[in-house]
């Protein structure tokens, strides 16, 4: 696995991630054996940038990987985050960016990983009633405390990513981004490529409706709440995004490739681009690593190009209030 420097400030990961938010919670049932077998494989593969948050379980996605990386911290490249608040059932409070919260959240993150240093520290959304630059300002204060290595933003607009930026260099921006959503050309990879930030992609399968393997909300199983909670998983919207996958398949078939490598490798062919595809399996894991000896072709890139956007806001109504815009938008938690 090649690896890549993430934004200019000296912080180098595998090409590939792995999300380990499904591994805990939204996408049906788990199963920590096998995503700690996952995470131990994806180590074995040189994936060694690993994405969790606070609020994935709720609290409890930290805690395994933490884990699972037991006797293998030295291998592995942790990035959290903080800033989106639940409660211990699993109720959404809002959104905290006030630097007492930051130190607050911080530490108790570093307790369930079970380490001393977080490698990648982001804010999960902006918090709109606090100053960025008070939010990051505590953030930099973990780094000076050696709490943290290197910082990180995630939904925040280019006007957001400028005002923190000039507070501390942040390492990565990290933002949805997939051959079917790509919002973030219009000014936020500009802005990044021009202050020498990376650019962390999630949901780089569209939630998995890229891979091939949901073709109808039936496909997503017990416990799966995406049909609910993103509405590109929903009817009529649901039927127009598997139009695209069909597309991908085209591109792969002659290869022998999957949708789902191809729509990584698109993103492997951006520059200054890391994806971080989620799975709670070693045989998905071992699919999308392939992905990073995928080369296509100028022909299939100019095919990708030309797909259409999907159908169907990101998220649900309230959630995408959280997303930042830089315009003093009251905002609601979720991810």
């Amino acid at each position: 696995m090649n690896k890549t420097a993430l934004g200019t400030q000296g912080l180098t990961v595998s090409a590939i991630g792995l999300g380990c938010m499904g591994m805990s919670e939204f996408y049906g049932p788990h199963d920590d054996d096998e995503s700690i077998a996952t995470i131990h494989r994806a180590l074995e593969l040189g994936i060694d940038f690993l994405d969790t948050a606070d609020i994935y379980g709720p609290f409890t996605n930290e805690a395994l990987v933490g884990r699972a990386l037991l006797g293998r911290r030295e291998q592995a490249i942790i990035a959290t985050k903080f800033g989106n608040v639940r409660g211990e059932d699993g109720s959404w409070l809002g959104i905290n960016g006030r630097p007492e919260y930051v130190q607050q959240a911080c530490n108790a993150s570093l307790k369930r990983l079970g380490i001393d240093t977080i490698d990648l520290y982001y804010q999960h959304r902006v918090d709109q009633s606090v100053p960025i630059e008070e939010t990051v300002g505590a953030m930099a204060d973990l780094v000076r405390a050696g709490k943290v290595r290197f910082l990180g933003l995630s939904e925040a607009s280019a006007v957001t990513i400028r005002r923190a930026h000039r507070e501390h260099p942040i390492s990565a921006l990290q933002t949805e981004y997939s051959v079917f959503e790509r919002h973030v050309e219009q000014e936020i990879l500009p802005t990044v490529r021009e202050l020498g930030i990376g650019f962390v992609a999630y949901s780089p399968l569209g939630r998995g409706l890229l891979t091939g393997t949901i073709q109808s909300q039936a496909d997503l199983g017990l416990g799966d709440t995406r049909a609910q909670r993103f509405p590109r998983f929903r009817d009529g919207n649901l039927a127009k995004n598997l139009a695209i996958v069909d597309v991908l398949s085209e591109v792969a078939a002659p290869g022998g490739m999957t949708p789902a490598q191809v729509a990584l490798a698109w993103l492997l062919s951006r520059p200054g681009v890391v994806p971080i595809p989620g799975t709670k399996r070693r045989k998905y894991l071992e699919e999308n690593a392939r992905a990073a000896q995928v080369e296509l072709t100028a022909e299939k890139l100019a095919r990708l190009e030309h797909v259409p956007e999907a159908t169907g806001a990101r998220y649900a109504e309230q959630a995408m209030r959280a997303i930042d815009q830089g315009k003093g938008r009251t905002q609601a938690a979720d991810e």
